[in-house]
């Protein structure tokens, strides 16, 4: 059985499919464009992701929508994190194995849409508690809206079941 396995860099040699709306382009070639979808791929890790998005975007920073889902990424990679202006990320139907994981997406200020579904964790006690608990500002999850109830269950989800860290106080010698 032969297995293949996409790399991050073979984007840089791929055509982007159509969409709606044509791809408008910079005088350098660049495409002038917020979001970048590469679902349904075999990517398993993200190895060179800011160099290839670099090549590809003229503006890289204002990268609002990235579309992951169904590849083999059994992680979160922190390069995700470097997009503050990220407000939508589709992971779903991946290889995602710890809860853990979340917490690294807490850095995102505009992070408003989420999805994890079909990974792994799906299956973890208290996973949408956790994940509302971690990122408090999505108001989509799973393609889901957020509501009050939910916000007001993982508050009491997380008093239940995330331990507080204990403060330590020195003691100055005297």
């Amino acid at each position: 059985m032969v297995e293949f396995q996409a790399l991050v860099t073979d984007l840089t040699s791929e055509e982007p499919r159509s969409g709606l709306r044509p791809l408008r382009h910079s005088k350098s070639g660049k495409s002038l464009t917020q979001s970048l979808w590469l679902n349904n791929n075999v990517l398993n890790d993200l190895r060179d992701f800011n160099h290839v998005v670099s090549l590809l975007l003229e503006h890289p920073e204002n990268l609002a929508w990235i579309d992951l889902s169904f590849n083999d990424l059994t992680s979160i990679d922190p390069v995700l994190t470097t997009f503050f202006n990220l407000s939508v990320l589709y992971l779903h139907g991946n290889s995602i194995q710890r809860l853990g994981e979340v917490n690294k997406l807490a850095v995102l200020p505009r992070l408003r849409s989420l999805t994890l579904h079909g990974n792994p964790i799906e299956e973890e006690k208290g996973y949408r508690q956790y994940v509302l608990c971690t990122l408090p500002r999505i108001t989509t999850f799973d393609f889901s809206g957020v509501t009050k109830a939910d916000r007001a269950t993982a508050e009491v989800w997380k008093h239940m079941n995330i331990k507080p860290k204990k403060v330590r106080i020195k003691q100055n010698a005297l």
